[in-house]
């Protein structure tokens, strides 16, 4: 007969660093088969073979977890989106640089500078990053706006950003590079506001 100590245990996977490495393997591939949107705690966990409580307990939301995946620690699109949303819409712009910048500049733009040339390294994880981006950040900005081609204005926004993240951060142009955040984002912030809420028909002289 078997000891007890030998039989299988069975009910809830302890909640160690096996178990999160495990849950993170499997919100990979969670992520990249079904996207960040169809995608739940409840279906990385089934993935993962835990139950929902264990994956809460290490990562709260969907977000934090896509967060910890790519390696941007200490970063809530939560808390980001409410920053941004609280305010008139018609410097929405201008807050959305100054939220973003206030994230990449601490640590120096540390962060930026290891996690981004880590990710663009992985065929995979560039595309998580861009689901992070649009979906976890942009996409509830756009959307609470309800304005037309939202699409389109979340993909304009986030290629905006991230030439500034390029700029400020991987090949330093300056003077915009040491400028403060608030400065940025009342010269860049006008740029965003026109996506996000401005007419986005091209001039008649521009048009095919």
């Amino acid at each position: 007969m078997a000891s007890p100590d030998s039989a299988p245990r069975r009910g809830r996977r302890p909640a160690g660093q096996d178990a999160r490495a495990e849950i993170l393997a499997a919100a990979r591939t969670e992520f990249v088969e079904r996207g960040y949107e169809a995608a739940s705690l409840r279906s990385v966990a089934r993935r993962a073979g835990v139950d929902p409580g264990t994956v809460r307990h290490w990562f709260p939301d969907k977000a934090q977890l896509l967060t910890a995946m790519l390696g941007v620690v200490g970063i809530d699109p939560g808390a980001v989106v409410g920053q941004v949303a609280t305010g008139p819409v018609d410097t929405l712009g201008e807050r959305l640089v100054e939220a973003l910048l206030g994230l990449w500049d601490e640590y120096g733009g540390d962060t930026v500078r290891v996690v981004v040339p880590a990710v663009m390294s992985d065929a995979t994880l560039r595309g998580l990053l861009s689901q992070f981006i649009g979906a976890a950040i942009l996409g509830p900005v756009v959307r609470a706006l309800d304005v037309p081609e939202a699409p389109l204005r979340t993909a304009l926004v986030a290629s905006q950003m991230a030439g500034l993240m390029m700029t400020r951060f991987l090949v330093p142009v300056e003077p915009l590079a040491s400028m403060r955040p608030a400065a940025v984002a009342a010269l860049v912030g006008p740029n965003l506001q026109r996506y996000l809420t401005g007419d986005l028909a091209a001039p008649p002289t521009e048009r095919a």
